[in-house]
Parts: C-alpha cells; structure tokens; sequence
C-alpha cells in the first residue's frame, strides 16, 4: 500500500491555521474554552469559538461565503478521537 501525502494545498492550509491559532492563543485558551471547538477562516482571521463545529461553521460561511475553514479543539492535539483518548497540549 503506497503512503500518500497531504497536497501542497491541504498543508498550507494547516500551516496558515496553526499560525493564526498561534496568534490567538493567549485570547483564547482559557479555562472556560479548554475542549471547545474553534473554526477559522485562515484568510479574514475571523473565528467562531462553540461547543459544536457545524453551527460554527455555518456562522463563519454566512459572513465569508468563500471562506476556507479549518477547526481545532482549544487546548487539544487533536479535534476528535476514534478509539482511543484525545492528548491535551502543553500549555
């Protein structure tokens, strides 16, 4: 089975999200955001914190139709885990 790697684009696209995440950091890793979603638009830096993604990201694509959005979990390694636990970040 031949690996395949993630497009230029695709990489990118997470590269511009962790760094606007980077940015916002401070702001937004608090106590009460820890776990929560947040979808960004990676071009406007317009973002939406919620417990759901799907409203959030349906709030973001009203305002930016055109928006390409990339979502994490605050305070997490990842947005979801499929069998098996999800890691915290070091703060």
């Amino acid at each position: 089975m031949a690996i395949r790697s993630l497009s230029p684009a695709i990489s990118a696209l997470g590269q511009q999200a962790q760094a606007l995440y980077e940015e916002l950091r401070p702001n937004i890793e608090t106590p009460e955001n820890i776990g929560k979603l947040i979808v960004m638009d990676v071009e406007s830096g317009d973002y939406e914190i919620d417990e759901l993604g799907i409203e959030t990201s349906r709030r973001l694509q009203s305002r930016h139709p055109n928006a390409k959005l990339y979502a994490l979990r605050i305070g997490y390694k990842a947005v979801e885990a499929l069998g098996g636990i999800l890691e915290r970040t070091e703060a």
